[in-house]
């Protein structure tokens, strides 16, 4: 299994507008960040979650070619914002676009991208979706990936990350994971979590706290993900645990 960082940013992605930082004046590539999203191979399987609003032009970038299946973390701009540039997907597979995600963010994207969904004329102009709900630790199948959709929550607001055939966790947008979760993900092999920034904030991990969160998954390699531009990554890195790193976009993992 291949798995591609497509992004690895905060809301706003880095470098910010307007800002000079160290990190968003960075000539170091890994400090300049799209907003999260991963594309994961698996054999012949090609899956992605959550598409932001540079997803068009991250698949060119990557040439990726084909997509089966898309999973949803949860509905906030940043993870949905690129979602209409599936439609290219339906005319080159000839098919309408799987898409998991949990009930209140099929309702979001219904409300959001309402067009996709009344009766009007189709030509090129609006996804085909075939939206599947997906409820927390109730696996399903993608072709031969197994997927197991985990709670996570994001402030009060109850989302979804997604364990990979027992080897792989994706856990963005997270400022509590509950024991059922932790105990689904108990020493996996590769963890991505979410680590924004090193003060608290209110729906997202620290990097205090994801530090902890991975220490307690006992993950073999642990990537930290939808990093703000308080996090430099050289200097950052210099200060983290030996099987935990920060991520970048593009980094790809063979697992």
């Amino acid at each position: 299994m291949k798995i591609k960082f497509i992004g690895t940013g905060t809301s706003h992605g880095v470098p910010v507008i307007g800002c000079s930082c160290p990190t968003c004046s960075s000539k170091d590539l890994r400090n300049r960040r799209y907003r999260s999203s991963l594309w994961i191979e698996d054999g012949e399987t090609s899956i992605v979650i959550d598409t932001p609003a540079e997803f068009r032009l991250r698949t060119l970038e990557y040439d990726i070619r084909r997509i089966d299946a898309l999973l949803l973390t949860h509905s906030h701009a940043d993870h949905i914002a690129g979602l209409d540039d599936i439609r290219i997907y339906n005319e080159i597979q000839s098919k309408d676009m799987p898409l998991y995600a949990n009930k209140s963010t099929m309702s979001e994207v219904k409300e959001r991208y309402s067009y996709i969904f009344k009766d009007t004329q189709i030509g090129g102009g609006k996804p085909r979706l075939s939206m599947r709900e997906s409820r927390p630790f109730e696996p399903f199948m993608i072709n031969k990936t197994r997927i197991e959709p985990l709670k996570v929550m994001h402030g009060n607001m109850e989302i979804l990350g997604f364990k990979i055939n027992d080897s792989l966790a994706y856990i963005t947008d997270c400022s509590f994971i509950p024991d059922e979760t932790f105990d689904r993900i108990k020493n996996i092999k590769v963890l991505v979590l979410d680590a924004l920034r090193h003060e608290p904030h209110p729906t997202h991990f620290n990097l205090t706290q994801a530090t902890e969160a991975a220490k307690t998954a006992g993950a073999e390699m642990t990537y930290f993900t939808h990093i703000a531009h308080a996090l430099e990554h050289v200097s950052t890195e210099e200060n983290m645990l030996p099987n935990m790193k920060l991520s970048y976009d593009g980094l790809t993992l063979i697992l």
